[in-house]
């Protein structure tokens, strides 16, 4: 018997306030958050794209048919701190409020690879896809009260879907297969469910998983545009000129043959220093935050990211 509250983590029903706020403060990523949306909305809602094939283009069955087999799969990739897992796991809240549905988060606990016994692995993430069709099917039941869709997210997937070869532990390599099997029983089918993966390898990942995603979105670290768009108004509320915003914004940048800041090295490490340098006894100084914007180091690039 598997413990779906140890294999799920934190669970979320959407719509959901505080999911909404948590995507609102992604700066930088509207175009992500704009095409994931739909994405999702067409993998986990096809009544919607129906419609709307029938509205705007009577006949066109055939065309509808194509884009709803997509695979149930979107992979997420890139650097550290880019922002992936954030928008995986607030991003059905945009779906469900344009879809007018439900939406279902099943976040994947690492717990899924096991503890090395023989079988363990490929029969917990089998566990995990079987759960995910059981709710799929029960929120899109004729007995439940508005229609309703699952996300299954995968984060760090590359610990559960890495490439298969040689050298690979067996039972590493059938959890792999079960994996993909997973994916496949989601689109043979046709439940209202659908599979986000977050990874910072995506090399890494096995070719069958790469072959069956619908989409890879690629997430970079911030350009000198989206970090002013995320600095600028913060600091603006304090009284710093621009010639000081601007001096942030360069100092977070490349430089010196070193990558640039990180969104989460922005928001998680530069913004609470700056305040915690002050804090409590004076304000805060434009020409210091310029100082410390200077001195501190970008998070280190993954050697794997894309």
């Amino acid at each position: 018997m598997i413990d779906t509250a140890t294999l799920f983590e934190r669970r979320q029903a959407y719509p959901n306030p505080n999911a909404r706020d948590r995507l609102n403060r992604l700066v930088g990523l509207d175009d992500h958050i704009a095409k994931l949306t739909k994405i999702l909305a067409l993998l986990i809602h096809p009544k919607g794209l129906t419609d709307w094939g029938e509205k705007h283009h009577p006949g066109s069955e055939l065309l509808i048919d194509t884009v709803l087999h997509r695979p149930p799969l979107v992979i997420l990739a890139g650097d550290v701190g880019s922002g992936k897992t954030e928008l995986a796991e607030t991003i059905g809240d945009a779906v469900a409020r344009q879809e007018h549905i439900e939406v279902m988060l099943l976040p994947l606990s690492l717990s899924a690879r096991g503890q090395g016994k023989v079988g363990e692995m490929t029969h917990l993430i089998s566990g995990a896809f079987d759960y995910t069709l059981r709710e799929a099917h029960r929120l899109n039941s004729a007995e439940a009260k508005t229609p309703g869709s699952v996300i299954l997210l995968v984060d760090e997937a590359d610990a559960l879907a890495q490439t298969r070869d040689s050298e690979m532990h067996h039972e590493d390599r059938s959890g792999v297969n079960a994996f993909i099997r997973g994916i496949d029983r989601i689109a043979n089918e046709r439940v209202p469910a659908a599979v986000i993966m977050c990874t910072n390898r995506y090399t890494a990942l096995d070719p069958a998983v790469k072959r069956r995603s619908a989409e890879m979105l690629v997430f970079e670290r911030p350009d000198e545009s989206k970090r002013r768009l995320l600095l600028e108004p913060r600091l603006r509320a304090l009284g710093f000129a621009t010639s000081e915003i601007d001096s942030i914004v360069a100092a977070t940048g490349p430089r010196n043959g070193q990558i640039g800041f990180t969104f989460s090295d922005l928001t998680q490490r530069l913004i609470p220093t700056i305040v915690l340098d002050a804090y409590p006894s004076r304000p805060i100084e434009p020409a210091r935050a310029v100082e410390i914007a200077q001195e501190m180091r970008p998070t280190p690039a993954f050697a794997d990211a894309v």
